[in-house]
């Protein structure tokens, strides 16, 4: 089978690989689709993500769905031709966090294409890929695979919104339209968000927003005034999601909150100083969010049911033997949203 396999940063290949044998609790799975996401291009640009560097070849890809080919003996909840979404995660379920309800709080995870565990975890970038029985979710509708693997990046959204607290008539400030940045405006939309304001340095991103229904789009990259405008002409946010990972962005949300408002930092942000006066001065809460835990059925139920339609991010269906290729669109911002790489 073909598989995409990273060896370091930039050093992306094709490789020809065994189809794995599942294991008596594990599916065997043929790829439908696969997304890549912002931690796939971190691996493929910079040779690993924060402090996870790649230490040996790993397949990228954890938002992927697919058709169950085999199963193992002790497999009973699906069975050879059904069509699941794959949970990346595969869960301990005994540690202190597993145990209090906080499973994607692991500490003992094991995430797809992840490198932070030695030996990595193989991702589902390949032609075959086995996951454990409790991480499929199967389905009925006849929703395409490119949109079924978003059920990930959707559940990361979701987990961000509930984050945020009660969204019902308050006005939302998202930072950085990439493609988590745009679901997170759409699941705070579906929250009941009465307003929602994304800024982004990119117009493509952008437009994109505004058929997914957002309010107010703004390219602080055209116009580096315009959320300070936007804010003295409308007044500031009840809540504020920063999904881009920039300090300048998440500053931008400090200076944008009403006191006694809520900021959820959902990008991966580096060490930098931050207006941290001003949590103390106006009781802004400032809280963190990471993946996703019950979210990620609810996601795949909301796509099935089309209350979430996902299609506009979705710019690009590309072989997955052409990867290397469709890691350098994926990369260009101002073409790609969501790259779904596919069997064919």
């Amino acid at each position: 089978m073909f598989a995409c396999v990273i060896h370091g940063a930039r050093d992306l290949r094709v490789e020809s690989r065994e189809i794995p044998t599942p294991q008596p609790k594990e599916v065997l799975i043929r790829l439908g689709a696969g997304g890549i996401c912002g931690s796939d291009l971190h691996y493929f640009h910079d040779g690993g993500v924060a402090d996870f560097r790649i230490r040996q070849p790993m397949i990228l890809g954890h938002e992927v769905a697919g058709e169950v080919v085999a199963c193992g003996a002790e497999v009973g909840s699906v069975k050879p031709g059904d069509r699941v979404a794959v949970n990346p995660a595969k869960y301990c379920g005994v540690c202190p966090q597993c145990r209090a309800g906080r499973a994607h709080l692991c500490s003992e995870v094991r995430f797809f294409g992840s490198a932070s565990r030695f030996p990595h975890v193989q991702g589902g970038f390949s032609e075959f890929f086995v996951a454990a029985e409790s991480q499929c979710v199967p389905v009925t509708s006849g929703i395409s695979y490119p949109e079924l693997a978003c059920a990930e990046p959707l559940a990361v959204a979701l987990h961000a919104v509930n984050q945020a607290g009660r969204l019902t008539g308050k006005s939302v400030l998202v930072t950085g339209a990439g493609p988590i940045g745009l679901l997170v405006a759409t699941a705070a939309k579906f929250a009941g968000a009465s307003e929602i304001t994304i800024t982004d340095r990119f117009s493509a991103p952008l437009a994109i927003a505004a058929k997914l229904g957002v309010d107010h789009t703004l390219n602080i990259a055209e116009h580096p005034e315009a959320l300070k405008e936007f804010i003295s002409d409308r007044g500031e946010f009840d809540v504020a999601l920063e999904a881009s990972g920039a300090v300048p962005a998440l500053v931008n949300c400090f200076e944008s909150v009403k006191p006694a408002a809520r900021i959820v930092q959902v990008g991966m942000l580096s060490s930098a100083q931050l207006p941290l006066g001003r949590i103390i001065s106006r009781e802004i809460e400032f809280v963190g969010t990471f993946r996703f835990n019950q979210e990620y059925a609810q996601a795949v139920k909301l796509l099935e049911s089309g209350r979430i339609n996902i299609q506009p991010l979705i710019t690009h269906r590309l072989p997955l033997k052409g990867a290397v290729e469709a890691f350098g669109v994926a990369s260009d911002r101002n073409q790609a949203i969501k790259v779904s790489l596919v069997p064919a």
